[in-house]
C-alpha cells in the first residue's frame, strides 16, 4: 500500500507538470501567510471572477457540475499566468 501511495505522489508531483504555479498554489501560499505579488493577486481575482461568471451561466445541474470540475482542474494544473490574459479580465 505504501508503494502505491509513493507512486501516486510521484505521479502527481509538481515536477511532472513542469513545476508551474497554479491558482491553488497561490491560494495555499496566501493561506500560509506568504505575500503575493501584484500579478499573483490579479490572477486570483481574475480566476474567481471568471469562475463565478462561468458557473452562473450554467442552466442545469449536469452542466454546472461538469463546468465546476473543469474549473477545479484549471485551478489545480494551469499556470496562474494564464489568468493574466486579457480574456480573463471580465
Amino acid at each position: 500500500m505504501e508503494n502505491r501511495t509513493n507512486i501516486l505522489n510521484n505521479y502527481f508531483a509538481k515536477s511532472t507538470i513542469n513545476g508551474t504555479i497554479s491558482i491553488n498554489d497561490l491560494r495555499e501560499k496566501e493561506f500560509n501567510g506568504e505575500l503575493l505579488s501584484t500579478k499573483e493577486k490579479q490572477a486570483l481575482v481574475n480566476y474567481d471572477r471568471f469562475r463565478i461568471n462561468v458557473l452562473n451561466a450554467q442552466t442545469d445541474d449536469a452542466a454546472f457540475h461538469k463546468r465546476y470540475q473543469e474549473l477545479q482542474v484549471m485551478a489545480n494544473l494551469d499556470d496562474f499566468q494564464e489568468f493574466l490574459k486579457e480574456k480573463y479580465f471580465l
